[in-house]
């Protein structure tokens, strides 16, 4: 999917290595899923999230979707685990406040704090006419939810003929990322197998898939045709149904 992304942005592996500060050789092996030379798990969500960035996808539904195929987001670290030298050291008794201690409970409480940010909430971003709802991963979706609208979509029966209608029906799991013509962003992340969704924007809806074939695409109404001869990545655009001539 990086690679895919990569060159459908028109860019070079040495561009995306000066943009992200990572050697080619590692971006190389993102594109082929080898993440032996990043050192870890935790330096591996980081490259890919950079990666990902560079060659414009969702950083945060790109790391997501990695943990997904990685055996999910790591646990944090107990700060008693990473402060557990410090109670085999006897120190000398001392007269007044005790800094070491007072420091190394700031400290404990800054790797935490720290865990908490790397390991967040990578839930969907739903956006709704008018606010934003942040959808958790976890929870199992409905197999079908309600029509979600872009966030400057007008109501459907005032610009009817302006409004792009998008239903997808997932046959398996696979990444799925939309976004209207201003780049806001209705949905991006694992769509899971068995779940129907439709959006509604105004003018355009920008589409990409990580599995073509894993899914049904309905636009306007209208199946689209050729996705399960595609399994692949495929991006595609939709505009409004064109008016029917008498």
């Amino acid at each position: 999917m990086l690679r895919a992304a990569r060159q459908a942005a028109g860019l070079t592996v040495a561009q995306v290595s000066a943009a992200t500060r990572i050697r080619e050789a590692m971006i190389h092996g993102l594109e082929q899923d080898d993440y032996g030379q990043c050192g870890g798990a935790f330096y591996a969500r980081g490259h890919v999230r950079a990666v990902a960035k560079a060659v414009g996808l969702d950083p945060e539904a790109t790391v997501h979707l990695y943990d997904q195929q990685h055996g999910g987001a790591p646990q944090p670290m107990p700060a008693s685990a990473v402060f557990q030298a410090d109670r085999k050291i006897n120190l000398p008794e001392r007269r007044g406040p005790n800094w070491t201690m007072a420091l190394g409970v700031a400290l404990a409480i800054v790797v935490v704090f720290g865990m908490m940010r790397v390991v967040g909430g990578s839930g969907d971003q739903v956006r709704t006419a008018g606010d934003v709802r942040v959808a958790s991963a976890r929870p199992s979706v409905p197999p079908n939810t309600p029509i979600t609208e872009s966030p400057g979509a007008k109501p459907a029966k005032a610009d009817a003929k302006n409004t792009v209608t998008v239903r997808i029906k997932a046959k398996r799991s696979s990444y799925v990322s939309l976004h209207d013509a201003d780049g806001h962003k209705l949905f991006a992340g694992t769509f899971k197998a068995g779940r129907t969704s439709t959006w509604r924007a105004p003018d355009k809806v920008n589409m990409l898939l990580a599995d073509a074939a894993a899914v049904t695409v309905h636009v306007n109404g209208k199946k689209v045709k050729g996705l399960d001869e595609s399994a692949g990545i495929v991006r595609r655009s939709f505009g409004p149904p064109k008016p029917q001539s008498r």
